[in-house]
């Protein structure tokens, strides 16, 4: 028995657009809300909301039951934190913070068994295997995980052809506020010179055969897709459940 299908990653490889929700509030009751919501994608976060493997672990498999494909951020580029997001479930992750090539190609690799990669094997101890229920999983499982590497800094956006170009990177995905305040905008991250660059990176990535991801204002939605990107961010949950709270409780919903 092989590895289960991404499905998320061949919509990206078809240039399928893909709407997605941020979770960062880590419970599982909001994921399963969310699963159920209809996204295409749920993104659990471990940089900016807690790294605790147990607690996404349990996130995965309440989104497995909502039939949403899910992604896992991880804090770091480095491999025992990737192995570890992997093992426990994960088919799809982002990576933060990827400012070069070859910090692009050590997170493929990271996230690939050997000889294409370094991953370790965890064999029957890992849920990703079902503890051993997919015997074939370790010879199959390179070629459904899929890898999105974020572009958020002038670093990042002076090497995205090397970065785009790397085998194994499927998507090169903007973080729009690190990105404003490495260009000096920190406190204008609508700043034209960091929407232009946005704009710009989007031709180089799909130039590239790659998907292009984005974590945008809606009232930008539009234009984006215009623009290339097909994996879009509709915003996150503590974000939605922090004005709809407010709204209500000033009287306004």
């Amino acid at each position: 028995m092989p590895a289960p299908r991404n499905d998320f990653k061949a919509a990206l490889a078809a240039g399928e657009l893909q709407r997605g929700l941020w979770l960062a509030l880590g419970s599982e009751t909001v994921t399963e809300i969310a699963g159920n919501a209809g996204f295409d994608w749920c993104l659990v976060d471990g940089e900016h909301a807690p790294w605790e493997p147990a607690l996404i672990r349990r996130q995965l498999m309440v989104l497995e039951g909502t039939g949403t494909p899910s992604i896992v951020r991880v804090p770091v580029n480095e491999p025992w934190v990737l192995k570890q997001a992997l093992d426990i479930g994960a088919q799809s992750v982002m990576v933060p913070m990827v400012n070069s090539a070859e910090e692009a190609r050590a997170a493929v690799a990271a996230c690939r068994y050997p000889p294409a990669g370094i991953r370790g094997n965890g064999g029957y101890t890992m849920r990703a295997s079902g503890y051993g229920a997919i015997p074939d999983y370790a010879v199959t499982a390179n070629e459904e995980i899929c890898v999105i590497v974020q572009a958020e800094s002038r670093a990042a956006v002076e090497a995205l052809p090397e970065i785009a170009a790397v085998d194994g990177v499927d998507c090169v995905f903007f973080g729009p506020a690190d990105l404003a305040a490495d260009m000096g905008h920190r406190a204008d991250p609508m700043n034209t010179d960091v929407w232009d660059a946005i704009r710009h990176g989007a031709g180089v990535i799909r130039a590239a055969g790659k998907a292009a991801g984005l974590f945008g204002p809606p009232a930008l939605e539009a234009e984006m897709i215009e623009t290339g990107f097909t994996m879009l961010s509709a915003g996150s949950d503590a974000d939605l459940v922090n004005g709809l709270l407010r709204r209500v409780a000033g009287g306004a919903a």
